[in-house]
């Protein structure tokens, strides 16, 4: 029954915000359990959601001893998780974007870009010099 004296504009406003507060429960709740049944540490799952002009950011923290298991090799299991969430977001007109904190102390291995480059023990022309 519409409630009288309310504009539909009023109405939509409000289903709209129903909507959205439906939709930030959904996404943070298939986000967690996805995540939490694949790491070993569940109770270190935090999510946080914040929502800009650009749409939703969901910000997620694991333990360090589980950030292998969440980004998966070569990142497949973050881009699918990533993906995802964009399908739940999709649902309900939202932009879901997933970011992945790195925990404090963590240790990942420097990209090939990133190594320091060691300097060679001799040179090209001592080498070129060595086969003649």
């Amino acid at each position: 029954m519409p409630k009288v004296g309310v504009s539909k504009q009023e109405i939509l406003k409000d289903l709209q915000l129903t909507d959205l507060k439906t939709m930030a429960e959904k996404d943070r709740e298939f986000l967690e359990y996805i995540v939490k049944s694949i790491v070993d540490n569940p109770d270190d799952v935090k999510i946080e959601r914040t929502i800009d002009e650009k749409g939703v950011l969901i910000t997620l923290s694991v333990n360090p001893k589980d950030m292998g298991m969440v980004i998966g090799r070569q990142g497949s299991t973050a881009k699918a998780i990533r993906t995802l969430l964009r399908v739940v977001g999709a649902k309900s007109d939202a932009r879901v974007n997933l970011k992945i904190e790195e925990p404090e102390g963590s240790e990942r291995a420097m990209r090939r870009e990133e190594a320091p480059v060691e300097e060679a023990e001799k040179s090209i022309d001592d080498i070129v010099n060595d086969i003649k």
